[in-house]
């Protein structure tokens, strides 16, 4: 039984995504230099963008497996799932008796962590493979994603929001707050100026979207101290919450900037 993630999972191993210039391409896999990229694309004036994994880099994910889970970045933002069910689908006719889900997660970063951590508890338990599947879709109904996003400079480059708009928002400090929409699109909710605004209003957001102290799974892109303060929020109402706090890897350093925090949680 293997249960498989891409990059934007922030999980090693994973199957990587990959960030592409004019002038560099960065792997999205144990060997990145995240902080590095990170100082880097600030300082490059081109254009960037980021391309998923294709159908033989699922196959290799696949290989020697008979019960596979795929959990994938938002088909809304990437190919990784058409990718990946395509690859489901040839590896399940080569290989008689094996069996491959793969769960569009209409999300990104934490959220797909908490997907991944559901599935391993499910098969752990020893529940069968439809078990899982059924347990999994109806989980993912009770989490969500929400974030600060500290830059829109990387969405400008890659052509996904209006250059004076990203300019603005960083000449006059707003930070983006929002969530992952139904369908997987990233959706701002409402700009604050400065940090303490932004998570203040971040985690009203959250309490509206029905986080009642469920598990927390927070990822920030260079910036220890908003993570922290944000975790002494949550445990402050809500004292008994599962919470962790750890760095955003390559795709999810790329969009969500250095500033930037991530939040994947459990509601009600």
């Amino acid at each position: 039984m293997k249960i498989i993630t891409d990059s934007s999972a922030n999980i090693l191993p994973s199957v990587p995504l990959r960030i592409v210039t004019d002038e560099k391409e960065y792997m999205d896999d144990k060997t990145l230099d995240t902080a590095a990229m990170v100082q880097e694309l600030k300082a490059y004036k081109g254009k960037s963008s980021t391309a998923c994994p294709n159908m033989n880099d699922w196959l290799n994910a696949f290989e020697n497996e008979e019960e596979i889970y795929a959990l994938t970045l938002t088909s809304n933002l990437s190919g990784c799932y058409s990718y990946a069910a395509s690859a489901a689908s040839e590896y399940m006719e080569n290989h008689e008796g094996a069996r491959v889900h793969v769960m569009d997660s209409l999300s990104t970063g934490p959220e797909l962590a908490l997907l991944a951590e559901k599935a391993t508890e499910l098969a752990n338990e020893g529940k069968s493979f439809d078990e899982v599947v059924n347990a999994m879709d109806e989980y993912k109904k009770h989490t969500s994603l929400a974030f600060i996003l500290g830059s829109l400079d990387n969405f400008a480059k890659n052509g996904r929001v209006n250059p004076a708009l990203a300019k603005i928002s960083g000449v006059l400090g707003i930070k983006i707050v929002g969530r992952a929409s139904k369908v997987g699109d990233l959706e701002p909710l409402s700009k604050s100026k400065g940090e303490g605004r932004a998570a203040k209003q971040l985690f009203s957001n959250m309490k509206a979207e029905g986080y009642r102290g469920g598990r927390v799974r927070l990822t920030h892109t260079l910036n220890p101290a908003l993570a922290d303060k944000f975790f002494g929020m949550i445990k402050k109402e809500y004292p008994d919450a599962d919470i962790t706090i750890s760095e955003n890897r390559g795709i999810c350093s790329f969009y969500a900037e250095e500033g930037s925090l991530l939040v994947g949680y459990e509601k009600n």
